[in-house]
């Protein structure tokens, strides 16, 4: 399937309609971006300006996201599906290697599917992501205040949850951003689906995935890791993350949160330029017999 600039379109796959936004031509190598829980494809449009003419970018609103079909059944939000519906979409665009870039809970989708089909990445970039909770008891407790939470955005409607939601410490330092910037943020949220964010939590919540802790050794591919200094809680996940992956740097954006994409958008940009730079150098030094990684 040859694509246009500026394509945007929704697919049809496996019984969903996945919204997509694509720019840049055909030819350039290709970085797909996955948003977190409450997001969308608008959640990127500062960042993506930065790749225009050096990539071509595809970000997708994924399952009960915004304008993507809201399943009722939350089995079809669950790991497996998400990654099955991201390899048939890439399929069906006839891509054969790219770039993934996850964020939270989009992070998680692109760590799993990496895992699954690894010959498909050239690199992943995870921002402020894990690879899930390590022990059942875990999973468990937080499988149960995800229902909880799913229960109370069910009866209580979009505006109450997003009022809790754009509260609680994990955006403390997004109060600090203009206030556009901010109402542009609660937009995207409140244009969320109340059903869609409800089954989010309770398919693919991180109770309800499987851990990929014990997979990150397998990972062989390029592995970049972004957190943000006020974000201690994901420094500390990937500062663990990074000594059980082969090939994988970590770095931490100074005077940032969670949502580094927003927060600060260029510089967020350009660290997955330099990085892809890097790892262009580094795999024409390999092809002409040094290994950066030894």
């Amino acid at each position: 399937m040859e694509m246009e600039m500026n394509d945007v379109r929704s697919i049809q796959i496996r019984g969903l309609s996945i919204h997509v936004e694509m720019e840049g031509e055909p030819h350039l190598p290709t970085i797909i971006f996955l948003h977190g829980f409450t997001g969308s494809t608008a959640t990127w449009r500062e960042v993506l300006e930065q790749f225009k003419g050096s990539y071509k970018t595809i970000a997708i609103d994924l399952t009960g996201h915004g304008k993507t079909t809201i399943p009722e059944n939350p089995e079809r939000y669950s790991m497996e599906e998400q990654i099955e519906d991201l390899n048939e979409l890439i399929d069906e665009l006839s891509i054969q290697s790219f770039y993934l870039v996850g964020y939270s809970m989009g992070g998680r989708i692109a760590l799993g599917y990496t895992i699954k089909y690894p010959e498909r990445v050239r690199a992943l970039i995870l921002e402020s992501a894990s690879p899930g909770l390590k022990e059942q008891v875990e999973r468990e407790q937080r499988r149960i205040a995800d229902a909880l939470l799913a229960k109370k955005i069910i009866e209580n409607g979009i505006p109450s949850f997003v009022d809790k939601w754009e509260n609680i410490p994990l955006f403390e330092s997004q109060k600090s951003l203009p206030e556009k910037k901010r109402e542009e943020v609660r937009t995207e949220r409140l244009q969320q689906s109340a059903i869609g964010l409800a089954n989010s939590l309770l398919g693919i919540g991180t109770g309800s995935q499987k851990s990929y802790w014990d997979s990150l050794q397998k990972l062989k591919e390029p592995v970049y890791l972004i957190t943000g200094e006020l974000d201690s809680k994901f420094v500390g996940i990937a500062r663990e993350m990074k000594n059980l992956v082969e090939k994988c740097r970590h770095s931490v954006v100074p005077n940032v949160g969670h949502a580094i994409h927003v927060e600060n958008p260029r510089i967020f940009a350009t660290m997955i330029k330099d990085y892809l730079h890097q790892l262009k150098e580094e795999e024409n030094d390999t092809s002409m017999g040094n290994n950066p990684y030894i």
